[in-house]
């Protein structure tokens, strides 16, 4: 599913709050400790378990 840019910007703005707050990373190597270049990582890698629904 393509998603636009919005929705891009809002699943990384949430997946590094989630990342800001505590909660860990899902990559493997943590060579990048800012919280929205980790965010950008796991959504092109596509292991983010953040969905959306269109209705």
């Amino acid at each position: 599913m393509n998603h636009t840019r919005y929705e891009i910007a809002r699943i990384v703005g949430a997946r590094a709050l989630q990342i800001s707050m505590g909660a860990p990373s899902l990559l493997a190597d943590r060579d990048v400790s800012d919280a929205i270049s980790l965010a950008e990582l796991e959504f092109e890698r596509g292991i983010l378990p953040i969905t959306v629904e269109r209705s």
